[in-house]
């Protein structure tokens, strides 16, 4: 995590993660106009934060946009600023809340992560539902091949629908597929109010993919969660709760154990 505290100290390096948080997806020229740098210092600058995995990028055509990346803010915040006195640790905690709770209008989350493991073993954590009931309290029936369907339990509710269905599955390296239905029951299971309901059922299916890649000994894992219309609600609701999944699925796959539940009144989701 050193590489990440180095990145985090100089402030221009902290102005453009807060413009990232605001908007997700900018280009260099867009990074650019809204700091008063000249175009070779802000590239080093999203150098040192690619580094440290705070930044992640994907190409669209000739642009590469670039996302912030929560999961080690989340991994920080979750791993040791819960052991020690959090008022010595104020300003990192604001960080890690600001990354967490801001309203982001990004059409798109991209997160990224580098985990001990296998590839294999991260495609059963990923496939398997005595994996995904661990870490992410839900679990996932499908025989993963392009075209099938995805079966969801989700706390004590069966959500099953032809528009849920696989969109790519390259074991151990890709895996891709249209996001849940949200049925009455499961906002019932949830809490949600019927309003809420009717405004995320109105969206368009968002869709979320995983891109593994071996790096001998350690797994690079990058998840997109994209296809939101503007100013979406789910996007709000998902990209609350996949810095603390990541970091669950990490956890586990290096240590055996998930993070200790948060309280109802702090636990975010992405059961969306």
């Amino acid at each position: 995590m050193d590489d990440v505290f180095r990145a985090l100290a100089d402030p221009s390096r902290r102005r453009l993660l807060d413009g990232l948080n605001a908007r997700g997806g900018q280009s260099l020229r867009e990074l650019c106009s809204g700091l008063a740098m000249a175009r070779q210092s802000v590239s080093k600058h999203l150098a040192v934060l690619e580094a440290a995995n705070l930044v992640t990028t994907v190409r669209r055509g000739r642009e590469k946009l670039h996302h912030l990346n929560a999961a080690p803010i989340n991994d920080i915040a979750e791993r040791w600023i819960d052991r020690y006195d959090r008022g010595r640790v104020r300003a990192l905690a604001d960080l890690k809340r600001a990354l967490e709770d801001a309203t982001m209008p990004s059409t798109e989350f991209v997160y990224k992560t580098y985990i001990h493991t296998t590839p294999e073993r991260l495609w059963q954590a990923l496939t398997e539902p005595a994996f995904t009931e661990r870490y992410w309290g839900t679990t996932l029936e499908s025989d993963w091949k392009v075209g099938s369907t995805i079966t969801w339990q989700d706390h004590g509710v069966t959500i099953a629908d032809p528009a849920q269905v696989v969109l790519d599955s390259e074991p151990y390296r890709r895996l891709a597929y249209t996001w849940h239905t949200f049925t009455p029951e499961w906002a019932g299971a949830h809490g949600l109010s019927d309003e809420l309901l009717t405004t995320i059922s109105r969206e368009r299916r968002s869709q979320v993919t995983f891109d593994i890649e071996d790096l001998a000994g350690v797994v690079k894992l990058t998840v997109v969660h994209g296809g939101f219309d503007p100013g979406s609600t789910v996007a709000e609701m998902v990209g609350e709760g996949w810095p603390r999944l990541v970091s669950d699925l990490k956890t586990l796959l290096e240590t055996g154990e998930t993070l200790p539940a948060k309280p109802d009144a702090e636990r975010t989701t992405v059961r969306t």
